[in-house]
Formats: structure tokens, sequence, C-alpha cells
């Protein structure tokens, strides 16, 4: 290799040669990543080896970092004491139904902020951002009112009409996603008669594919992990994990079983894991490809 750098024009030669100071700042960025890293999964490696002690040995003191024995009862007893599949079918069916309205609803609204032009375009998308500084809790009670009024409170409505009525983040997301996309496109389309859903839907939507996964994740995470609103709208015969999960792990006389209730938190954090793996590919295609299919 030596012999091969030392023959090599003096161009090709300095490109094989790396500065002792950028060695040095590569290896202190490798260290810093790895120290962070360790202390990012931390937490993580705790939990789940929490999960598998006895709330005794947890407890204990000085602290064990293996458990003596691993109680691999914890996760049945996570599984058994409630009606665990009925309620994480519940959060499955919700938060999916309003992950995917919110994400076709604020995909076409941000279609049309990004290539329609219109008076007043510009103030009207700057109203849909401000409402991302307005707090979740100002509208909390008027929102409950409402829909107690039509009938809709115990019932998966009101998750249906938000995810109809699009989410302001969501909406920008998009709107941004698509104003990168070149004009050349739906002027070919124009001239072929497309019509402008036709453009939204034929062309726009395939290549949005990594925003589309982005919205995903960030509606159907919201969804699973939303304590409040199930707790507010939802019965017990309806609500939601998130819910189920907060006080039900108890022994006869009302104290709180932990490591049975990390158990459960670990299979309740399971789908959002495998959801981010199989996005995560869309996600580096947005960043490689801007969106766009060679």
């Amino acid at each position: 290799m030596a012999t091969e750098i030392a023959s090599a024009p003096p161009d090709q030669a300095a490109a094989h040669q790396v500065h002792p100071h950028q060695r040095e700042r590569l290896a202190l960025s490798y260290v810093v990543l790895i120290i962070t890293t360790i202390f990012l999964l931390l937490p993580i490696v705790w939990l789940v080896l929490a999960s598998f002690k006895s709330d005794v040995e947890l407890s204990a003191f000085p602290i064990k970092v293996l458990p003596e024995v691993w109680r691999v009862q914890n996760y049945i007893d996570a599984v058994t004491m409630i009606d665990f599949p009925r309620y994480a079918g519940n959060s499955v069916v919700l938060a999916t139904t309003n992950a995917s309205l919110t994400v076709i609803t604020s995909a076409l609204v941000g279609f049309a902020f990004a290539r329609i032009e219109a008076p007043g375009r510009g103030r009207l998308f700057g109203l849909v951002v401000a409402l991302l500084m307005v707090p979740a809790v100002v509208y909390v009670i008027p929102q409950y009112v409402v829909f107690a009024r039509i009938g809709l409170v115990r019932t998966w409505w009101p998750w249906v009409l938000w995810g109809i009525s699009a989410s302001p983040f969501h909406i920008f997301l998009f709107r941004q996603f698509f104003s990168a996309f070149p004009k050349e496109l739906e002027d070919a389309a124009e001239v072929d008669g497309c019509s402008l859903f036709r453009i939204w839907w034929q062309i726009f939507l395939p290549n949005a594919k990594p925003a589309m996964a982005v919205s995903f994740i960030l509606a159907f995470v919201w969804v699973w992990g939303d304590w409040f609103s199930p707790l507010l709208y939802l019965t017990d015969a309806n609500t939601t994990l998130a819910v189920k999960l907060a006080n039900a792990y108890v022994d006869p006389f009302g104290n709180p079983l932990i490591t049975v209730t990390l158990a459960a938190s670990i299979l309740y954090a399971l789908p959002l894991i495998v959801m981010f793996f199989i996005g995560q590919r869309y996600i580096l295609e947005g960043v490689v490809t801007t969106g766009l299919k060679g």
C-alpha cells in the first residue's frame, strides 16, 4: 500500500493521507458518540433487566444489575391480569385509523398550500402554522362540550374527526416536502389532461413515501401514547392500552406490582419499535433522494 501511494501522482497520494488533527477529531467524535449511545441505552437496559426481577429484588440494596432468578412470569402476568389483547387491539385500531386519515388529509392540504396559487394562501398557511403554538389544554373543555352535545363521547368518533380535520404540523410537513418538487412534473401532467386531484394522487403522493412514513409514525405514536384523551372520552370497555397500564397491575391488597408493570411497558413499546424499523428505510430514502424517484 505504501508503494502504491509513493508511486501515485501527488494529488492521489495527498488524498490518501489524513492529517493527524483530522484523525484526532475523528477519534474524539467516535468516543463522544459511543459515550452518548451508552447513556441513552442505559435506561432501556435497566428497564429490560428490572422486568425480570421480583419487586423485593428490585427494591433491594445494594442494587444488583442482573436478576438472581429470571422471572418470565412477570410477562405472563402482564398479559393475563388484564384483557391485554383486547386493549392492545383497541389501541392498534384507533391509532391506525387516526394516523391513516391524518396522513391522507394533511397530504392533500399540504399539496394545496404548496402547488395551488390562490389569493390569501400565505396568510391562511400562516394561520395554520400559528395553531402549532396553541396549547392543547386551551381547547380541551370546549372540544369535550361539542363532542358531548352531538353524542360522540364514549365512542371512537373523536379520533376519526381529528384525523379527517388533518393536523397543522403534518400539513406543514407535507407543504415543505411538496414545495421541493419540480414544476415540470405537474406541467407535464396538465398537458396530458390530468386534474389537480389526479396529479396529487398519481404523481405527488407516490413520490411522498418518506414524508408519509414520517407522518404516519408520528400520528400513530401520538395516539398510541396518549393517556389523557382516552381517559376523558372512552369507557373501560373501549379504552386503550395506555389507560389500562396506568393502574391495572396491583396485588389483592392494592399494592402496585412494579416489575409486572415494567414488563407490560416493554410489551407496550414493542409495536413502536417495530414500526420504527419498518419505516426507517423510507426516512433514509427521503434524506437521500429528497422524495423523488430517479
